[in-house]
């Protein structure tokens, strides 16, 4: 899930590549404001006979107030930013706030809501224990805000969701448009969002060369737009007519220019009207090129090689490849089979089911289980058509249910992640639930079991907990030398008593990363590993036998975009990165994802499933394909050639283990069988870690991983914090306490065990591993007290790597926060995922949130 800034595209602002743009000169107009047909269903939806207007209400008000920027993508929560354009202040106090739907309660803003003149204030979704309106923004929706007489003042309404938000140009008096930024609860960033991304100044080829990009969400005319070097009268101006695409490059060669590039020397970019918008200086020629890292919105640095009109390459950076597989994503359900919400999936092997394999998903919205088979002709459908309703324990509640996953070791239950209860939606419950069946027969099933681990994540918002989630077998783990986090040692399996047969892996979308658990048959707990992802939402996890990796999955949010983790020396490391396949619509909502395996190839190819959680055009369900094969040339048609997998059988290439529980030499409760293959036939409904009885969950959190072989982290001292190891860390310049951060601390550094301070008093945040890209991610604790802070990295042997000043914003209630922070990592989202080459990266989003 990260406070993003900017976003390009369907992207949010954290975690990748693309970063801030702004709009193009004439960007588009959001579809509606206030139509007469819309005011009079508020009108008629009102409480009060003061709602019963007949002026058409807009999103602007006569005391000077207006709906001045509106999220519906979802940084951290969707929201909308109020402006007071008067000379005098507004009080808010009992004003009320709601969308489209008028079967949802209106928010009220508590006592002394007081928006300044000329000052804005953000309505918000619940988090980090503010209070909010406890519903999303859709797609098509609209903003509705009441007085405190209940008489509708101001109304926004749109047809499409925005690419970054739907923000006014100029600021607080412009017509709403799609932004470059989101920057909420400050002025709107209406600026061009053409920059510098690459400069050549010595043997290049043919010459010279400056490449531009766009990292706006719209085409941009180049005409007009003039490029100089360090002298004025060096100058040229693009030609009119000169386009450059969303996300795309544009490249100014030196015949062009006329004029050629020096040894120190500079390029700086204006705009028509002659705006600076854009300059870098240098003072020797690059052995390569110079070039943003991530594209369009990193500083500067030598890149590993030019890539004139692409994107950018940096040593130690992952930079995402063409997925390998089919470029479609085909439809296979009716239209309106679901009703929208359709979130994790996973892949169960079957002998007796058509395709040799049947798919469980989940829907979070009102909390059921599917389980959906194969036609034979190119469709699917659940075979419990209406759904299986989940409910907690004491047969109440409705779980959100996100992600799902079957496992070897319990062939007679499924296990799905949650957010919390829907019923009280405001309230943060990251859960993992077991159910008791075989085929989602049941009308409604009760929880057997639950382990709540809301110990393991204080601060955790409600719409940020647990999405996807996967299981691997011990047999997997220790024959790759996989190392326990916890102990700082090799995993040892019979540690964690009662725990079955392999560990569970949970994707959280407010941390963005990816955690392994024992969870033991008493309801305890214990964090095994904490994974970093290079995405802004992880939206689901899949263990993959056949390529003997960990998929780790993204929405929309990062344009589609999956990873592959393989373990290396005891850790999952990060492999590869793909783009969304090529015709794919990298808008879909696609929450969920899952592979068949090996044996259910076809024509040397596997299936790939995708869920998408806004049945787009009345679809939920996709598939595509990913090749049979690895790139080692593994035959993916004989799993019993893995000699680290105890339960497969060398002599029957055909058979998937634990498909079939009476297929002689089968044991569907042998821990070495693969995962996801839970069977057909339950041999033991109760088998651990299920045991049928409502556990008590853990009530002590788990410690931060401790650094493998290690002593406990040296905590640094205020005399070590010097001007000389000061601004080597990227960092937001400001952050709410409970919010989770990226650090930027070097790729030089990925692979290394650092430890994460906060200061005055220092503060161990945690100790985690570099990710590929250089960064780290660390939560500020709920109790940081609001002022100027310092973060520190240091080394395993408690040397100083950097440190860098942050700012911890006050919890004001409904108060609005300081704008987007364009620096570092956060700001540099959205590059690469609009180019399609990219580092990482994206914007989080939020789902619809169903009524309680």
């Amino acid at each position: 899930m990260p406070s993003p800034a900017l976003r390009l595209g369907a992207v949010a602002a954290t975690c990748a590549v693309l970063a801030a743009g702004v709009l193009a000169s004439t960007p588009a107009v959001a579809a509606t404001t206030g139509s007469t047909a819309a005011a009079a269903a508020a009108a008629t939806a009102a409480t009060t006979a003061a709602a019963a207007t007949t002026a058409v209400v807009t999103a602007a008000a006569p005391d000077g107030l207006v709906i001045n920027e509106v999220e519906t993508n979802g940084d951290d929560t969707d929201w909308v930013e109020l402006e007071n354009t008067s000379a005098t202040a507004i009080d808010l106090s009992g004003y009320r706030f709601l969308d489209s739907d008028d079967t949802h309660a209106q928010y009220v803003l508590p006592a002394g809501s007081t928006i300044a003149a000329g000052g804005y204030f953000v309505i918000d979704q619940p988090e980090d224990g503010k209070p909010g309106f406890d519903f999303g923004l859709g797609d098509a929706d609209s903003a509705r805000v009441y007085d405190a007489s209940g008489a509708l003042v101001l109304q926004y309404d749109w047809t499409t969701k925005a690419d970054v938000t739907w923000g006014r140009c100029p600021d607080g008096t412009g017509p709403l448009v799609d932004t470059t930024g989101s920057t909420k609860g400050a002025a709107n960033d209406c600026s061009s969002p053409i920059r510098i991304n690459e400069v050549e100044s010595q043997d290049g080829v043919p010459g010279d060369w400056v490449e531009l990009v766009n990292t706006g969400s719209t085409a941009v005319d180049l005409g007009g737009y003039v490029v100089k070097d360090s002298e004025d009268d060096h100058a040229y101006a693009i030609p009119a007519g000169t386009t450059i695409g969303a996300g795309g490059f544009s490249v100014v060669e030196e015949a062009a220019l006329g004029f050629g590039l020096g040894k120190a020397d500079s390029v700086r970019l204006y705009d028509p009207n002659g705006t600076e918008l854009d300059a870098y200086s240098w003072t020797a020629h690059a052995a390569t090129t110079y070039g943003r890292n991530p594209d369009g919105t990193g500083d500067f640095a030598e890149t590993s090689a030019p890539t004139k009109g692409a994107a950018n390459t940096f040593a130690g950076v992952v930079t995402a490849e063409a997925w390998p597989g089919s470029p479609d994503e085909t439809v296979l359900d009716d239209e309106d089979t679901f009703s929208g919400d359709l979130s994790g999936l996973d892949w169960q092997s079957s002998s007796t089911a058509v395709g040799g394999g049947v798919l469980w998903g989940v829907q979070n919205g009102d909390g059921l289980l599917y389980r959906m088979v194969s036609d034979g002709t190119g469709g699917w459908a659940p075979s419990n058509a209406a759904g299986t309703t989940l409910h907690y324990a004491d047969g109440a509640g409705t779980p959100d249910a996100e992600g799902v996953t079957v496992t070897s070791d319990d062939p007679g239950a499924v296990y799905v992640s949650t957010e919390r209860n829907n019923d009280v939606s405001s309230t943060s419950r990251p859960s993992v639930l077991r159910f008791a069946t075989t085929d989602g027969s049941e009308r409604t099933l009760n929880a057997t079991d639950e382990w709540n681990l809301t110990a393991d994540f204080p601060g955790l918002g409600a719409n940020s907990g647990l999405e996807g989630v996967t299981w691997i077998p011990d047999a997997w783990l220790t024959a790759h030398g996989f190392t326990d986090q916890h102990t700082g040692a090799a995993y040892t399996p019979s540690r964690y008593a009662g725990h079955g047969a392999g560990l569970f892996f949970v994707g959280v979308e407010g941390t963005a990363s990816t955690y392994a658990y024992a969870l033991m048959d008493d309801g305890s707990f214990q964090r095994v590993a904490t994974i970093a992802s290079p995405f802004a939402v992880v939206a689901d996890l899949q263990f993959d036998p056949t390529l003997d990796a960990l998929w780790v999955v993204c929405d929309d949010a990062c344009a589609g975009r999956t990873a592959l983790y393989t373990i290396t020396d005891g850790v999952f490391t990060l492999d590869t990165v793909y783009e969304a396949p090529a015709n794919a619509d990298r808008a879909l909502a696609n929450e969920g994802f899952a592979i068949a395996i090996a044996d259910a190839s076809v024509d040397g190819a596997r299936a790939t499933f995708y869920a998408d959680d806004n049945d787009t055009d009345g679809f939920s369900l996709r598939t595509g394909t990913y090749p049979g094969t690895d790139d080692g040339g593994t035959d993916p048609t004989d799993p019993g050639t893995d000699p680290t997998d105890p339960g497969t059988d060398p002599t029957d290439p055909g058979t998937d283990p634990g498909t079939d529980p009476t297929d002689p030499g089968t044991d569907p409760t042998d821990p070495g069988t693969t995962p996801g293959d839970g069977g057909t036939t339950p041999t033991d409904p109760g088998t651990t870690p299920g045991t049928g009885t409502t556990p008590t969950p853990s009530t002590t959190p788990t410690p931060a991983p401790a650094p493998v072989g290690d002593s406990a982290p040296i905590a640094p001292t205020e005399s070590s914090l010097t001007d000389a190891n000061r601004g080597s860390l990227t960092a937001p310049s400001s952050a709410r306490a409970g919010a989770t951060i990226t650090i930027g601390v070097g790729t030089q550094h990925a692979g290394d065990r650092v430890h994460v301070w906060l200061f005055s008093t220092p503060t161990l945040l945690g100790t985690v591993t570099v990710a590929a890209d250089g960064t780290v991610r660390a939560t500020i604790p709920a109790e940081a007290p609001a002022g100027s802070h310092r973060l520190v990295v240091t080394a395993a042997d408690g040397s100083v790597i950097g440190w860098t000043t942050i700012t911890i914003d006050p919890a004001t209630d409904e108060l609005a926060f300081t704008g987007a922070d364009l620096s570092g990592g956060i700001a540099a989202a959205l590059l690469l995922l609009a180019s399609g080459a990219g580092v990482l990266v994206a914007r989080r989003r939020r789902r619809r949130v169903s009524a309680a």
